[in-house]
């Protein structure tokens, strides 16, 4: 199917200086993303459990499960009516995120009267989106319950969003923005997007659960040669949860399995496992490279069963 790009305005992506999202796709063969502008004129649907995209004119694609009438912006941006705490917000539908944000006023007023709730400050696992500098003191929770749409959403991970950001994004949409649903909650579903008609759909194709936060707790980079830098050590307790790793080492491998030209996702698929198993990360620091052991940790760790609502009471 041809797709006309006469709409889109380009914009070349700088590999130099790095700095947050100035490298498209590491470790994919990538050299374009579509926006949102261009997708409102199709029929959307990702399945996340089968990996496939497809994409098709308007009524082509029969979409199941729940659905939800949503607000499709002039660029094509969607915004889905939500609840946190009985209380009403507009969240973005955003795929291209890794992770889930919520405004730091929102984020500090929940974190403020849930104290339970698991947080943390760096990001690591699926909140290490880009390797801007700005995600060593990226503040980190998990909510205990969220509704997207017609979704009941339960131990959501969400960064703090700084107030620009919210800004921009607002201007984008039109209307007053709370934050965004990243695409790591929603790996279990098949999401169509029916732009036609305004409409978000939701078919769960599994139950899996996915612990994207166990993992060694590093803060990583992304380079254009497919280098990983490090800019940071994740701290756990009050302390750096791995030691003998500085700021500015590059992760050459981990288990001796190479991650140069590696994806994000592989990489940390490498990092993440069982909570207290040994991962023997390959270091290399002004051209000398040695080997650090690292444990696999519980970053913001689930609530108890229970616990909350205990609280609650």
């Amino acid at each position: 199917m041809a797709i006309p790009l006469g709409q889109v305005k380009q914009a070349r992506i700088p590999l130099r200086p790095v700095s947050a999202a100035a490298v498209l796709a590491p470790g994919i063969s990538a050299e374009i993303n579509l926006p949102a502008a261009i997708l409102r004129n199709y029929d959307v649907l990702i399945d996340f459990p089968e990996r496939r995209f497809s994409i098709g004119p308007p009524g082509s694609i029969q979409f199941r499960g729940s659905s939800e009438k949503v607000r499709v912006t002039a660029n094509g941006l969607v915004e889905v009516v939500s609840q946190i705490e009985n209380r009403k917000y507009n969240l973005g539908l955003d795929f291209g995120s890794s992770i889930s944000f919520l405004s730091e006023e929102v984020f500090d007023k929940l974190s403020s009267t849930h104290p339970e709730w698991p947080h943390m400050t760096g990001a690591v696992g699926s909140a290490n989106m880009w390797g801007g500098d700005g995600e060593t003191k990226w503040k980190v929770m998990r909510i205990d319950r969220l509704q997207f749409g017609p979704l009941f959403l339960t131990e959501v991970p969400v960064v703090a969003l700084s107030r620009p950001i919210q800004d921009f994004m607002e201007k984008r949409a039109g209307m007053p923005t709370a934050g965004l649903l990243g695409a790591n909650v929603l790996l279990n579903y098949r999401v169509g997007l029916d732009y036609a008609h305004s409409s978000v759909y939701f078919d769960i194709g599994r139950t899996s659960r996915f612990p994207d936060f166990d993992v060694v707790g590093l803060v990583l980079r992304p380079e254009d040669d497919g280098r990983y830098t490090v800019l940071g050590v994740a701290d756990l307790e009050g302390k750096p949860c791995v030691s003998g790793i500085q700021a500015g080492d590059h992760l050459v491998a981990v288990n001796d399995i190479p991650v140069r030209g590696s994806t994000m996702g592989q990489v940390w698929a490498a990092l993440g496992g069982t909570p207290s198993q040994e991962r023997r990360l390959t270091i290399e620091r002004r051209g000398k490279e040695f080997v650090v052991p690292a444990t696999v940790q519980r970053f913001i760790a689930e609530a108890p069963e229970g616990s909350s609502k205990q609280k609650r009471k």
